[in-house]
């Protein structure tokens, strides 16, 4: 998926569209997706100025929305309006090392449980193959009001 197809699923836009591209997509168990850093992102400039480091709620954030990827392709096929994905529990988050501008993170996501419609995945985010972050990420389906 290129990231006018990732736009047909995450309500999110700039700055908050964290996913550039899906890679691979197994329905119902599994995505991977791509996140391209740039120094020019608006966080960069108070996170931190001498040592630009990606904050790692946005790491968990980008993981998130792959999540909702994976859950609209596998049970709606595509959202209707206003319909999305929230994201309501992580834990076991741990933060291996810094994600910098001109990294790419790669962010795996895999489907662990889905219960009474809430969506539980396993995720990781990667950057040279080395883990950079995990969670585990929970999230539900919110219906337009």
């Amino acid at each position: 998926m290129n990231i006018n197809e990732v736009k047909n699923f995450l309500p999110h836009r700039y700055p908050f569209l964290l996913i550039d591209k899906v890679v691979d997509i197994e329905i119902g168990k599994r995505l991977t997706a791509i996140k391209n850093v740039s120094f020019n992102e608006p966080h960069f400039t108070g996170h931190f100025p001498s040592q630009p480091i990606m904050p790692g709620v946005l790491i968990i954030e980008a993981l998130a929305q792959a999540t909702g990827i994976l859950a609209f392709k596998s049970e709606v096929g595509k959202p209707k309006e206003g319909q999305i994905y929230m994201l309501v529990g992580v834990d076991n988050a741990r933060f291996k090392r810094m994600v910098e501008p001109g990294d790419q993170l790669k962010l795996e996501v895999e489907v662990l449980t889905v219960k009474r419609g809430i969506w539980k995945f396993k995720g990781i985010a990667l950057v040279d193959d080395q883990i950079v972050t995990s969670a585990e990420l929970m999230c539900t389906q919110k219906a337009s009001e």
